[in-house]
């Protein structure tokens, strides 16, 4: 391997915000909480390389300092291999012990590459800068940094409690892993979340070098496996082999000891091997648990590195983490008086950058969990969707680094010569949208007596002649009582439809080639509330109407009105409102119809368990519960003009305990799409009050990509998706087929032609209207000196 040049102190790219900074050398010194003076004798907890290299700074910026490691094993034990490290985190430690980075840069091996083999074919894609050692050896130069800097190290000893040092010790560090016993003995402080996923891995070594770092499927009669390698010496490599816990099962590996696992994964991966045996380290099976703790210090004790949190080893990043948690850490005890104000800001700026990453690592974690509904895509795309899995990654910053992996991709997915992803066209039976842009449904609560007046006019044109392909309605309503707010509009009177018909009018005269969509909709239970902006979900002060749901279940005990549950009259009074809006929403005019099965209103309310407590054929199994929703669109496609398409919006999780599973999300995606649905909206949530969301950028995405994997329909990906770079991301790697965005069209009703602009596109996806081609360009800006 041809090892890449080494940054200097000149050319070193600065870190970035949030990033752990180097100490400050000479700063006042903190106190132990609540007094003064420094804190000169410090107890660390674990000899791992978080633990060690806190140690080692500690006492670099204060020889006064009287800093004693306790590890429980020898020096020479470790467990894993190899340990990959960023040109940020070796940036870090250059600038905080240039001795240790001097010594690291010595032992790294460095490359470029990542090979993706899938279904005998190898991709690879280069240009992402790797640096790794082995684990071991870390130790040892770590070893050798804390004697040589005078630091106790008392290997083979187990450690007192946290709390027996902390009467003995200015400061404790809890460096001891993800069995962290300290945490465990103040978990009513600390409050951790410990979560145990659905893989189990073993880590093992080979002993040679790979090229690069290799992800492989093995596709066996018991269910998909996947290695992930790379190299960490000269000589060695770290291989990974990890599965779904009930593919290990029926592979029998539940039964093997040490010696026959290696030798079995060994066989599996024989080619990515050639050949070669593996070797184990005591290495035993295991499933990742992620750790989250509510406070990461109690007292004058703090947690780092794996005790505080971990993130999952597919992104590398869990010696990375509590190598920055041991920098920052210096840091802030060099910069605060006290040493409670230095660990509260520790923790205030190693938060936001721990939660990011554990988003990320997270994502990586999901998408092998559910790589058995992956493999079936085309090599390219399986690698380009493999590469941009924790989100991280993306399409423009791909192109960087492999303009000619990316330009591959591109071609595979159909993109004209210049064209971005996001300007490929799209049909969905009669209609073909001329860009993946879609503006979401967003509702606005300003309409008098359900009817849209002028502000729906401008904010819908506005979003029309700003260059989408599908520009959606807010939830229309199909009755009076189906209304979520008084300001809500609806199609159930014919001055309403003529209201709408203005509207589509003037986006098909004036922005023709956007389409216009209608979503159709009642509230159910969560109706006859205030508008969002004078107090979300809460009750009228007066006005209320009766409400109808499934059950008769308030959205809010105490807060909301019970609803009455739909009897047989009822569910057909209902179906024939949504067969009426229908028939107004076809004389209207509108392109597309979506049938709102989201959000804990009407239809929604029958598809989740939590809302849904019947116990007639309307409720039940998830058959009975999905059987109005299915009634309720079968009457809708049969008087919607056939050559338009109809789309369906799902809520594919609850993000509650009981709520409707992903499992169940996929049926009911595919129930909709054996009964006509030309694409499903995928969202999730807003069907309890008491729900937990995992929020985060592109958020509700692996809920889209689960469905189009699973079923086979197309989808429309929503949540959090803020950039043109996310959209085209998910597009070229077969996630979604259409993104909808809501905030960033409030923010820029332009948001599609700005995207055009700023990707260097003027082709006839993303055309300015006449009146707004001189500013197709961005102004020119001040003169900068």
């Amino acid at each position: 391997m041809t090892p890449r040049p080494e940054p200097t102190p000149a050319t070193a790219r600065p870190p970035t915000p949030g990033a752990a900074r180097p100490p400050t050398p000479g700063a006042a010194r903190p106190a132990t909480p609540g007094a003064a003076g420094p804190p000169l004798r410090i107890a660390v907890i674990g000899g791992g390389p978080g633990g060690l290299y806190a140690a080692a700074l500690l006492k670099r910026l204060d020889p006064a300092r009287e800093v004693t490691v306790w590890e429980r094993n020898a020096p020479s034990d470790t467990f894993g291999f190899g340990v990959v490290l960023s040109d940020e985190t070796l940036g870090g430690i250059r600038d905080a012990d240039p001795a240790v980075y001097e010594a690291l840069r010595r032992e790294l091996v460095r490359w470029d590459d990542i090979d993706v083999v899938h279904r005998g074919h190898r991709t690879t894609s280069t240009g992402h800068g790797f640096a790794a050692l082995g684990r071991r050896r870390l130790l040892e130069l770590l070893h050798a940094r804390c004697t040589e800097l005078g630091v106790r190290l008392r290997f083979r000893a187990e450690a007192p409690p946290a709390a027996e040092l902390a009467t003995t010790h200015d400061l404790v560090i809890a460096a001891d892993g993800v069995h962290s016993r300290t945490r465990e003995a103040h978990d009513d402080h600390f409050r951790p979340t410990i979560t145990t996923h659905r893989c189990r891995y073993i880590w093992l070594a080979a002993d040679f070098p790979l090229e690069a770092f290799r992800f492989e499927t093995a596709e066996t009669e018991h269910g998909v496996m996947q290695l992930h390698a790379y190299p960490f010496s000269a000589d060695s490599s770290t291989v990974i082999v990890e599965m779904r816990e009930e593919v290990w099962r029926a592979a029998g590996f539940d039964e093997l000891d040490e010696a026959e696992s290696t030798a079995r994964c060994a066989k599996i991966f024989a080619e990515a091997l050639g050949g070669r045996e593996l070797r184990a380290n005591n290495s035993a099976w295991t499933a990742f648990r992620t750790v989250v703790n509510e406070r990461w210090s109690y007292g004058n004790t703090v947690l780092i590195g794996d005790a505080a949190h971990t993130a999952h080893f597919s992104i590398g990043s869990g010696t990375k983490l509590a190598v920055e948690d041991a920098l920052a850490l210096a840091r802030q005890l060099g910069e605060h008086p006290t040493l409670a104000e230095a660990l509260t800001a520790y923790e205030a700026e190693r938060r936001p950058v721990v939660e990011s990453t554990q988003r990320a690592a997270l994502a990586s974690l999901r998408w092998f969990e559910e790589l058995a509904g992956r493999v079936d895509r085309p090599p390219r795309r399986f690698a380009f969707d493999l590469l941009t899995r924790s989100r991280r990654v993306t399409h423009a910053n791909l192109r960087l680094r492999d303009p000619a992996f990316t330009d591959t991709v591109e071609r595979d997915f159909g993109c004209p010569p210049g064209t971005p992803p996001m300007f490929t066209p799209f049909r969905l039976r009669g209609l073909t949208l001329r860009n993946r842009i879609v503006v979401s449904p967003m509702d606005l609560y300003v309409a008098e007596d359900g009817v849209p007046g002028d502000f729906h006019l401008v904010h819908l044109g506005a979003r029309a002649l700003g260059g989408p392909g599908l520009v959606m309605t807010e939830m229309v309503c199909v009755s009076a009582e189906g209304r979520i707010t008084p300001g809500c509009s609806g199609l159930w009177t014919d001055e309403q439809a003529d209201a709408w018909a203005r509207i589509t009018a003037f986006v098909h005269a004036q922005a023709p080639g956007t389409a216009l969509g209608v979503q159709l909709g009642h509230s159910g239970r969560k109706g006859s509330t205030r508008r969002m902006w004078e107090g979300i979900d809460q009750p009228l002060p007066e006005g209320n109407w009766p409400l109808v749901a499934a059950s008769p279940l308030p959205y809010r005990a105490g807060v909301n009105q019970i609803p009455r549950a739909l009897d047989r009259a009822g569910l057909a009074s209902v179906r024939e409102e949504f067969t009426a809006a229908t028939r107004r929403a076809a004389a209207c005019d509108f392109d597309l119809l979506e049938l709102h099965c989201a959000h804990g209103y009407l239809l929604s309310g029958f598809l989740s368990p939590l809302t849904n407590h019947r116990t007639d054929a309307y409720g039940g199994s998830l058959e009975g519960r999905m059987r109005f929703p299915l009634e309720v669109f079968d009457a809708v496609r049969e008087v919607w003009p056939e050559d338009r398409p109809m789309t369906v919006r799902v809520s594919a999780t609850d993000w509650a305990e009981g709520g409707t599973t992903a499992e169940e999300a996929v049926t009911i995606a595919r129930a909709f799409a054996a009964h006509g649905a030309d694409a499903i909206d995928v969202s999730t949530g807003q069907v309890v009050p008491d729900e937990r969301p995992e929020y985060g950028r592109s958020y509700q995405t692996p809920y889209a990509d689960r469905i189009r994997s699973a079923v086979g329909v197309p989808v429309v990906a929503v949540g959090a998706i803020s950039s043109w770079d996310d959209v085209n991301s998910l597009l070229l790697a077969g996630r979604a087929d259409l993104c909808a965005l809501a905030r960033p069209h409030l923010f820029d009703p332009h948001w599609t032609l700005h995207a055009a602009a700023e990707q260097g596109y003027e082709g006839p996806a993303a055309p300015w209207p006449a009146p707004y081609r001189a500013g197709s360009r961005p102004p020119p800006t001040g003169r900068r000196e």
